[in-house]
């Protein structure tokens, strides 16, 4: 695939992908916890399991990203910089933070253990769905405000 597309497709396609990938999986996010909330445990299921995946997939795309391209820099100045960088640092932290929080919930689920699921879900989620929404604020703030 490389092959087909230089460095500039890839440059503007993969944080493109990225974004819509980690988006997507807090669409299913929520969509799970909605169906939880009104007891589909079926459909809460296949939701939460999907968001799994289209995050999986993020992160396939992220490093593949990583390895293939320059870390863009962010061209804002003054407070617009700062607001940037606080918000890029909590977000790399708690990012780095929700992938065994995510790993543990998973497996308690899948266990069966749905007690001690459900108490860490009730901490996973809120992290979980801080980071897409603070990835989807990054991509916008790199990608599309002028610098």
């Amino acid at each position: 695939m490389i092959g087909l597309l230089d460095l500039g497709s890839l440059a503007t396609l993969l944080p493109i992908a990225n974004t819509a990938l980690i988006v997507i999986s807090g669409l299913f996010l929520l969509l799970g916890y909605a169906f939880i909330r009104r007891k589909h445990v079926r459909r809460h299921r296949r939701s939460m399991l999907t968001a799994v995946v289209f995050a999986a997939l993020f992160l396939v795309v992220y490093v593949t990203r990583a390895l293939l391209l320059p870390t863009r820099i962010f061209a804002g100045e003054g407070a617009m910089r700062i607001v940037y960088l606080v918000i890029l640092g909590s977000h790399t932290i708690l990012a780095t933070t929700i992938v065994p929080l995510i790993l543990l919930t998973l497996r308690r689920a899948l266990r069966g253990d749905f007690g001690r699921h459900r108490a860490i879900a009730r901490v996973t989620l809120p992290i979980w769905l801080y980071v897409v929404a603070t990835g989807w604020l990054v991509y916008m703030m790199l990608y599309h405000l002028p610098g």
